[in-house]
C-alpha cells in the first residue's frame, strides 16, 4: 500500500520567458492600490525593473517599499504600521527570498495591523493567526529559496542575542506567483552560487527527509535534475537562459517539498548561525551541505544500514554521476565526491570565515531548529552535531 500523506499546495503558478507580462491583468483581477515590495539593488537598478515600475505606476496607484538584508520584525511592524487603513488592494513582492518573505508577512498583517512579534514562532506571544491577509503576488528575481510556495516568512534579528524564526500560515502563500527566468538574469554570480547551494540543499534534505511522501520526492527528484543540469552553469554563464529556467523551477520545487516534507541537519543549523553571524542563508548551506551529507552516511552505515535515505542517497549519486552502474555504496561516495567539488567550483566558504569559531560550537547546538531537524534521515547525538560543526569551520 502507498503511505498515507497530506500536501500543501500552491494556488497559481505562471512559468516561463516572458510570464511577467501576465502581471499588469493579474493585479486588476486584485484591485487598483499595489504595495509594491522589493529588496537587492541587482535586479532594481536594471533596465528591466524600472521598465516594469514606471508600467505599473502608469495603471496603478502605487506604493514601494525596498528592504536592504533579511526583513526583521521591526521592519515589518513598521511598514504595516504605516500602511494598516490605506486600503491596500495587493501586495507585490518582486526580489529575492527576503523580499519574497517580507511581502508574505506585511500581506498577512496588512488587515489587523498587528505586530508580527504576536505570531512568530518560538519567540512571539503565541497568538493564533486568523488567516485573513491581503492578497500577495510573487515574482522571484533570485533562484534559491523557494519562498514564493511556501507559507512561512522567515524573519531575523542578526547578533549575540539573534534569532531567525518563522511567521507560518498556509494563508501566507501568495495567490499568483510569476516565474520568469529573465527576472534573474541579472542575478550576480556569487548570489546565485549561494542561491543555488541552497535549492540544492532544499532538495536533497527534503528528499531524504523522514517525513517525505510519494509526491515530495516525485518533485524533489525533478528539480534535482535540473540542479545537475542548471546550477554551474547558471553561474558561469548567467545569460543562459537555459541554465537560469532550469534553477528557477528547481528553487520553485525546493519550497514545496520543504513546506511538505521538512529539512534536516544543515537548515537546523543553518537558524543559528544566521540569527548569531551575518552568513548569508544560502552560502550557510553551501558550507554546511558536504559535511552533513557526509556524516549522515558514515552514521547511517554505522548503526542503521537499512535506512531508505541510504538508497536515495545513492540514487542522486548515480543521476549526478550520470552512472546508473553504480552500486549503492560505490553510488553514496561518488555523491560525496560531487557535492564536495560544487563547494569548490562555487567557493564555498568555511565558517571562519564569517567569524565562528570552536568556542561558539556549544551554543550553535544548543540553538539547532529542532523543526528543520526534525526530517534528517538520521537523529544526530550531540557529539555528532559537534562533530559537523568542528568539520565546517
Amino acid at each position: 500500500m502507498m503511505q498515507n500523506f497530506d500536501f500543501a499546495a500552491t494556488p497559481h503558478i505562471h512559468f516561463g520567458v516572458g510570464q511577467r507580462a501576465l502581471l499588469p491583468d493579474v493585479l486588476r483581477n486584485l484591485g487598483s492600490r499595489v504595495l509594491l515590495v522589493t529588496g537587492g539593488a541587482s535586479f532594481d537598478d536594471s533596465p528591466l525593473c524600472q521598465d516594469m515600475q514606471e508600467k505599473l505606476a502608469a495603471l496603478f496607484t502605487l506604493y514601494r517599499e525596498s528592504l536592504s538584508g533579511e526583513p526583521s520584525p521591526a521592519w515589518v511592524d513598521d511598514v504595516v504600521a504605516r500602511y494598516h487603513g490605506k486600503a491596500v488592494d495587493v501586495v507585490l513582492a518582486i526580489g529575492g527570498g527576503s523580499a519574497v518573505d517580507a511581502g508574505k508577512a506585511v500581506a498577512g498583517l496588512l488587515p489587523t495591523g498587528d505586530s508580527v512579534m504576536a505570531y512568530l514562532e518560538g519567540v512571539g506571544e503565541g497568538k493564533i493567526f486568523a488567516g485573513i491577509t491581503t492578497p500577495l503576488i510573487a515574482m522571484p528575481t533570485t533562484a534559491g529559496t523557494g519562498g514564493e510556495t511556501s507559507k512561512n516568512a522567515v524573519l531575523s534579528v542578526i547578533g549575540e542575542h539573534g534569532f531567525k524564526k518563522s511567521f507560518r500560515d498556509v494563508s501566507l502563500v501568495p495567490q499568483h506567483i510569476i516565474l520568469d527566468p529573465e527576472l534573474v538574469l541579472t542575478c550576480p554570480a556569487h548570489v546565485t552560487a549561494a542561491c543555488g547551494m541552497d535549492a540544492f540543499t532544499q532538495l536533497l534534505e527534503s528528499y531524504v527527509s523522514q517525513t517525505s511522501s510519494p509526491m515530495t520526492d516525485a518533485l524533489a527528484w525533478s528539480g534535482l535534475q535540473r540542479i545537475r543540469d542548471g546550477l554551474l552553469l547558471a553561474v558561469t554563464d548567467g545569460q543562459n537562459i537555459e541554465a537560469r529556467s532550469a534553477m528557477l523551477y528547481a528553487s520553485s520545487l525546493s519550497g514545496l517539498t520543504l513546506a511538505n516534507a521538512g529539512l534536516g541537519s544543515v537548515h537546523g543549523l543553518a537558524s543559528p548561525l544566521g540569527a548569531f553571524f551575518p552568513i548569508p542563508h544560502g552560502v550557510a548551506c553551501g558550507a554546511l551541505l558536504y559535511e552533513a551529507v557526509r556524516l549522515n552516511i558514515e552514521v547511517m552505515r554505522e548503526r542503521d544500514n537499512d535506512n531508505v535515505a541510504l538508497k536515495k542517497y545513492a540514487d542522486v549519486g548515480r543521476l549526478f554521476s550520470r552512472n546508473m552502474g553504480l552500486n549503492d555504496v560505490k553510488a553514496q561516495d561518488a555523491l560525496l565526491v560531487i557535492l564536495k567539488s560544487y563547494a569548490c567550483q562555487l567557493k564555498m566558504p568555511k565558517l571562519s570565515d564569517w567569524g565562528v569559531k570552536d568556542a561558539d560550537i556549544e551554543r550553535l547546538v544548543r540553538h539547532i531548529s529542532g523543526g528543520s531537524m526534525a526530517g534528517n534521515p538520521v537523529v544526530l547525538t550531540h557529539h555528532e552535531r559537534v562533530l559537523l560543526l568542528q568539520r565546517v569551520i
